[in-house]
């Protein structure tokens, strides 16, 4: 049983933390599968995936393609992880279930803390996962660096 991490946006953008929490990942040597729940979203995700770190590239593909499976990350709107995926990044109040949580190594959900509807999911994930016995992990970046808040 793997570990969710919550993660409050007060001073960055998604786009902006993903390239990290998909390096710790491949680090770890996880497939991830970054899930949201709007295509068009995802897809201006892709353009901008492609263009980080300034180093390198981030081979990635959107779901939906001839190969999903061999993808090392693969950006979904989709309930299923077709990459064997051991770590999902939630984006956007995408769902996360606690079966499939329990089932992974890593789940990240990341949260905007501008967004009213947003912070009531993620605090509903967190009841739902913590309910369910999965670690979980609440890290902010309020202080201006991201600092772990509460674990349960």
């Amino acid at each position: 049983m793997g570990t969710a991490m919550f993660y409050h946006l007060t001073r960055s953008a998604p786009e902006a933390l993903l390239p990290q929490l998909i390096g710790r990942a491949q680090g770890a040597g996880w497939r991830v599968a970054v899930r949201g729940r709007d295509r068009a979203r995802l897809e201006w995700l892709d353009e901008r995936l492609w263009l980080v770190p300034e180093d390198g590239f981030l081979p990635h593909g959107i779901a939906g393609g001839p190969h999903d499976a061999d993808q090392p990350v693969l950006l979904t709107d989709r309930a299923d992880i077709p990459n064997g995926a051991a770590c999902l990044i939630a984006l956007d109040g995408a769902e996360v279930g606690a079966a499939e949580a329990a089932a992974l190594e890593r789940v990240c959900i990341l949260f905007d803390a501008a967004d009213p509807a947003a912070l009531a999911t993620a605090r509903d994930q967190w009841r739902t996962l913590t309910g369910a016995g999965i670690k979980a992990q609440y890290w902010s970046e309020e202080s201006g660096r991201w600092e772990k808040k509460t674990e349960r």
